[in-house]
């Protein structure tokens, strides 16, 4: 016969408790160590604190780096391929698909069959999305690169777009 569970004896609450450790170090910010001399780790975190402004900034029109980017490409270019567009600007064929997919269902822009390779689509910007563009574009300068210009400087920010264009295009 066992026992009932109130009759089990039970350690008391203070002699389960063990005391807390006592920390090695600081508990403030973590030592970073060599991360914080890699360029590529340096590179990372600032695009995520740019890409996170970008995305307040443009919130009322509700677009992404890389959305804003495809319209700006196709306000330049007009009637390019999916392509060009996509390799442009780096994206992956099946992401670049399913951001059309979401760009053309929002009346943004429209891809037709080309004339000249059926088995190739053209993209073409719609009023709505020249409007959007427009709206975005304003919203983008006026507040997003405004603020980084300056905290950067003129200076700086002319000098830091020569630097990353090098990496983007001689690493």
């Amino acid at each position: 016969m066992t026992a009932p569970k109130s009759a089990v004896a039970k350690p008391a609450r203070a002699a389960r408790k063990e005391a807390p450790a006592a920390p090695a170090t600081d508990p403030g910010e973590l030592m970073m160590g060599e991360l914080s001399e890699l360029l590529g780790y340096a590179l990372k975190r600032a695009q995520l604190r740019v890409f996170e402004d970008f995305l307040q900034c443009v919130a009322p029109v509700q677009l992404t780096p890389a959305q804003f980017s495809v319209l700006l490409l196709l306000d330049n270019n007009p009637g390019r391929n999916q392509t060009e567009i996509a390799n442009t600007l780096g994206i992956l064929r099946p992401n670049f698909v399913a951001m059309l997919d979401a760009l053309e269902g929002r009346g943004l822009c429209q891809r037709t069959r080309s004339p000249s390779d059926r088995r190739s689509h053209i993209l073409i910007l719609t009023d709505k999305g020249r409007a959007t563009l427009a709206r975005a574009k304003k919203l983008v300068a006026t507040r997003h690169e405004a603020r980084l210009s300056e905290l950067l400087g003129e200076d700086n920010r002319v000098a830091l777009l020569a630097m990353l264009g090098k990496i983007a295009h001689e690493f």
